[in-house]
């Protein structure tokens, strides 16, 4: 493995490790009172076809629910989008309720309608947005299957 290659696995490896105990805590308490805006998204390794879930802020639309690309402003897209996009039929989990869902990125219209109020609910996104460019942050909608 390079040493680009390695570093990269150590990353994913410490941020699975920090997100496990919320996980955890997630499942144990049937969602997050302090964080009802949180739901865990299961997704397959686009290349490993691997299961993993992460913890993502969302918001609903409709019946659906979108989740947002930020990865805290980094300049690439997290793991999680480019899984989703290989394997959109997928399963969120909010509260105690498991939720079959199909992803898809969000049009250019879907997305400023959805994106805009968000970064002002949220204003961490307008950072996230700030520290990204020029990248822009995906929204990916969940729609229920």
């Amino acid at each position: 493995m390079t040493e680009v290659g390695e570093a990269r696995r150590l990353e994913v490896a410490e941020r699975n490790a920090r997100n496990l105990p919320l996980i955890e805590e997630y499942r144990a308490k049937g969602g997050l009172p302090d964080n009802p805006r949180l739901l865990l998204l299961h997704h397959r390794g686009a290349k490993t076809g691997a299961a993993r879930v992460n913890p993502v802020v969302f918001q609903s639309v409709g019946n659906n629910f979108a989740v947002f690309a930020s990865n805290a402003g980094r300049p690439a897209n997290p793991d999680w989008f480019y899984n989703l996009v290989a394997h959109p039929d997928t399963s969120v989990e909010i509260g105690s309720e498991t939720i079959e869902v199909v992803a898809r990125v969000a049009s250019t219209e879907e997305r400023s309608a959805i994106w805009e109020p968000w970064k002002v609910e949220m204003p961490a996104f307008e950072e996230y947005e700030k520290t990204a460019a020029p990248r822009e942050i995906p929204v990916v909608i969940l729609e229920r299957a």
